[in-house]
């Protein structure tokens, strides 16, 4: 569990220790933006899917440090594609969401999903938790649990089952992937990571990316 400091606004704390930039994945309707809404400010709401992009804030403390997380929740709509793709650079973990009541949704992650993240991940330790939304509703399952498990193994990432709706491991799932950031001192330090790699592929000075949202 993340002890929170602040709630989902678009106001960080003054001082923070760190600063990560946090990714909700997948296809429309398997419900990233109902997770973002439960860990940032425990509500629910079973919403339209989002056009564009949209973030949260929230600030935690992990092993005594103030961690502000900047979370975006993309569209998963294919015609905005092009327009979520830049966001990706300087994430330090990326959640693969999918709908454990909608097998296409977990085929689209080996289909389309995780070669994005490939494709667009600047920071080369970028953390990848795979989640399967909805499992309050056993009844109408169509993915095992047993099948993100061996997704995740063969990816080597992380994997949890939730409900956003029930609240069942919501906050597990980010606590998981913070401690897990906070492991590498690449993705605490990102210019460590840069420092190792070739000049023609570091940042450019003054190359950095404001918080906002976008819509269409």
């Amino acid at each position: 569990m993340l002890p929170s400091e602040a709630s989902g606004g678009p106001v960080v704390s003054a001082h923070s220790d760190h600063v990560f930039k946090l990714l909700l994945v997948g296809d429309s309707g398997v419900g990233k933006s109902c997770l973002l809404l439960r860990f940032t400010s425990d509500t629910y709401d079973d919403m339209t899917p989002t056009i564009g992009v949209d973030f949260k804030i929230k600030s935690v403390i992990v092993n005594g440090k103030r961690v502000n997380l900047t979370i975006w929740d993309t569209a998963g709509q294919e015609r905005f594609r092009t327009l979520t793709s830049s966001y990706y650079r300087g994430a330090s973990g990326v959640i693969l969401v999918y709908d454990v009541t909608r097998k296409e949704t977990f085929a689209s992650l080996s289909d389309v999903w995780v070669a994005e993240v490939q494709q667009y991940s600047t920071l080369p330790g970028c953390v990848l938790m795979l989640v399967g939304n909805k499992a309050d509703r056993e009844s109408d399952r169509q993915v095992g649990k047993e099948q993100g498990v061996d997704l995740a193994r063969s990816w080597g990432c992380l994997f949890l089952e939730c409900s956003a709706k029930t609240r069942l491991n919501v906050q597990q799932c980010f606590s998981e992937l913070v401690h897990k950031i906070m492991e590498d001192p690449t993705l605490v330090d990102p210019a460590l990571a840069h420092a190792h790699l070739p000049k023609n592929l570091q940042p450019r000075q003054g190359d950095s990316e404001g918080l906002g949202s976008c819509s269409c």
